[in-house]
């Protein structure tokens, strides 16, 4: 059950809030666009993470 992962685009860490969005430290929703890949809503950038949970099992 892992619930936290890291934002290796702006050394931060997300906790996942569903299956397909997190929240960074800084309050910024990020949304999955693949296993090691987020997008930021407010900007739009891509970042790079680490292993995102894939199905509600790992949660």
């Amino acid at each position: 059950m892992r619930h936290h992962f890291f934002d290796y685009t702006d050394s931060d860490f997300l906790h996942a809030i569903s299956d397909n969005m997190a929240v960074d430290t800084d309050g910024d929703m990020l949304m999955k666009i693949g296993d090691n890949m987020a997008m930021d809503m407010d900007s739009g950038d891509i970042h790079f993470v680490s292993d995102w949970p894939d199905d509600e099992d790992d949660w």
